[in-house]
């Protein structure tokens, strides 16, 4: 397997495919998934002549279990450290739901010449949980509940989420895909309870405004407007007007898992926003 190791000594497992002089793309995935969520989207790039990689978070996928770090510093610093090891420049850097929140917080502080765009989808960007400054945001009881179910029984919580509310399968007349739903449930698992557990807090409670403000690249927001995850009044609505060079794309009646669910309309508008 390819890794890297970081500066604490956690092993970063990354795929890297394509030619190496190609435009890069790298991909970062949602809580508690990997890499492989993303492989819809490699395929389709790959196809196209671009250069795709795409890490598993500390604590996820094939990375190491870690019981530290598992917040959105040190993911941004493991990013910055993988970017550095495969001498990244020009990179178009897309994130899902939590990995957009990475994305945001890596691209905010990334070296200058290293990112050539940025795409946030789903994403968790300018901040999910309510308080005085954000009184739209989801209230804390809500993600007590995850990590709560979390403790209690994660494989069967790693089976519900995906068959209902992260795929849309439990909206009437949804087209229920099983092996999403096993899909998801491999990926979960293969991670660490305790990275997944304090990941949590990580995607639900970092504010993001400051990162969406400094972000100098042109940046392509997508969201489904039928998202019972990343709730899109609260995320992509607002995100929207705090980037700088920002552009929004949303899809009606779309779920948080839209990357897999709907690729065939996903991989089109990404290709069209990085060659634009």
């Amino acid at each position: 397997m390819s890794t890297i190791t970081t500066s604490d000594g956690t092993e970063i497992f990354y795929k890297d495919w394509g030619p190496r002089d190609a435009t890069p793309i790298v991909f970062h995935h949602g809580w508690p998934l990997s890499a492989d969520d993303w492989d819809n989207q490699m395929l389709f790039f790959l196809a196209r002549g671009y250069r795709v990689i795409a890490h598993d978070r500390r604590g996820h996928g094939r990375s190491s279990q870690t019981w530290e770090g598992n917040e959105m510093d040190t993911y941004a610093a493991d990013v910055a450290a993988l970017v550095t090891a495969l001498d990244l420049k020009g990179a178009i850097h897309i994130g899902h739901s939590t990995g957009g929140g990475e994305v945001a917080h890596y691209v905010a502080r990334a070296e200058p010449g290293r990112v050539a765009k940025a795409v946030l989808i789903g994403a968790v960007p300018p901040v999910m949980v309510r308080k005085d400054s954000n009184p739209e945001g989801l209230p804390i009881e809500v993600f007590d509940g995850l990590r709560e179910a979390l403790l209690a029984n994660r494989a069967q919580f790693y089976i519900d989420l995906p068959a209902g509310p992260f795929y849309g399968f439990n909206r009437e007349g949804a087209k229920v895909s099983q092996g999403l739903i096993d899909n998801w449930w491999r990926q979960g698992m293969m991670g660490g309870a305790k990275a997944h557990y304090d990941c949590i807090k990580a995607f639900s409670e970092t504010d993001f405004t400051e990162d969406l403000k400094a972000i100098e690249v042109p940046v392509l927001v997508m969201h489904g407007t039928d998202d019972q995850i990343v709730p899109i009044h609260d995320s992509a609505l607002k995100a929207i007007k705090l980037l700088k060079n920002g552009t929004l794309k949303t899809y009606e009646g779309l779920p948080h898992g839209l990357c897999a669910t709907h690729p065939e309309v996903v991989n089109p508008d990404l290709l069209a926003f990085i060659e634009g």
